[in-house]
């Protein structure tokens, strides 16, 4: 079982390295939140939101990078769950990205 004083500081790290992925992520349009995290367990639920919803290559961020860096910055996470803001209308998420990517809804 962990300290109080473990657990703040796993939040803290968890905070600061979220702060870092989220500037790269705004600069597309799309933000990362933290939808939940256990500290104990080392389960860590995220979710991409904005132009990052309707991103074809979402699933290639979250795995190949926020995963990644999560897994790989702090030892204590055990899983990362993540997913995308499905609420939101594709063309409109699509809208707000600055054409970095590859929209997964395409008008024909």
């Amino acid at each position: 079982m962990l300290t109080q004083e473990d657990m703040e500081s796993r939040e803290s790290e968890l905070a600061r390295l979220m702060e870092m992925m989220r500037d790269a992520i705004q600069q597309d349009g799309g933000d990362l939140e933290l939808v939940s995290a256990d500290v104990e367990s080392g389960v860590v639920e995220v979710r991409l939101t904005g132009a990052c919803s309707s991103c074809a290559i979402s699933s290639v961020t979250l795995q190949g990078g926020v995963e990644r860096i999560l897994r790989e910055r702090l030892d204590w996470v055990t899983a990362v769950h993540s997913g995308v803001d499905e609420d939101m209308d594709p063309f409109e998420s699509a809208f707000l990205g600055r054409g970095n990517y590859v929209p997964q809804y395409i008008q024909h």
